[in-house]
């Protein structure tokens, strides 16, 4: 469950189990929000509907914050949260195929499995297409290697990379989430859709 949980105190395999409790618990919050909806979350790009866009944000800022605070009691070491290599031309590519993805499809990875789970076809058929994409990718991999690991940056974070603080960064991404809040509820107001 991440750098709070020292072995001794949760086996490996109560932490699978807890991990399994907890996906569970986040398919039906996803559900229950509506996320399992391919119209609600396309709605974001069309500006009806900025759910999807509330929820991220406000996740993300709750988790960032929680670990700038975990990690300022000495709750938790920040040192030991991994980051992801950056790969930053496949990182652009790929965010661009996967936005397409949700525009044409209305699901992304995860919300097209909470959709499958409650039956919905056009989910389904969307899973297959991300198993295909995953098999075409995996197969073909030598062909487009040189370009996936092109642009390597390392392991930065971002308050690394621009030589600030992580309380600074914060702050920044707070204001970021009010002004992306405030854009989005100006655009449900501009593009309103009634019928779902």
């Amino acid at each position: 469950m991440g750098p709070l949980v020292v072995n001794e105190i949760i086996s490996e395999n109560t932490n699978l189990l807890l991990a399994f409790f907890i996906g569970i618990a986040f398919g039906f919050v996803l559900e229950q929000g509506g996320f399992s909806s391919s119209r609600k979350l396309a709605g974001v790009f069309y500006g009806y509907d900025a759910v999807v866009l509330k929820v991220f944000f406000t996740g993300a800022i709750t988790a960032m914050l929680g670990l700038l605070f975990l990690s300022l009691f000495g709750w938790i070491d920040l040192g030991l949260v991994y980051v992801n290599e950056t790969f930053i031309w496949s990182a652009i590519i790929g965010g661009v195929i996967m936005g397409a993805g949700f525009i044409m499809g209305g699901y992304c990875p995860g919300t097209s499995f909470c959709g499958a789970a409650i039956g919905k076809i056009d989910a389904m058929i969307f899973i297959v297409g991300l198993f295909l994409g995953v098999f075409i990718f995996a197969e073909g991999y030598p062909l487009w290697e040189g370009l996936y690991k092109a642009g390597f940056m390392g392991s930065p974070r971002i308050s690394e990379f621009f030589n600030i603080s992580e309380g600074l960064f914060a702050l920044f991404v707070v204001i970021a989430a009010v002004l992306m809040f405030w854009g989005a509820e100006w655009a449900e107001k501009k593009f309103p859709r009634e019928e779902y």
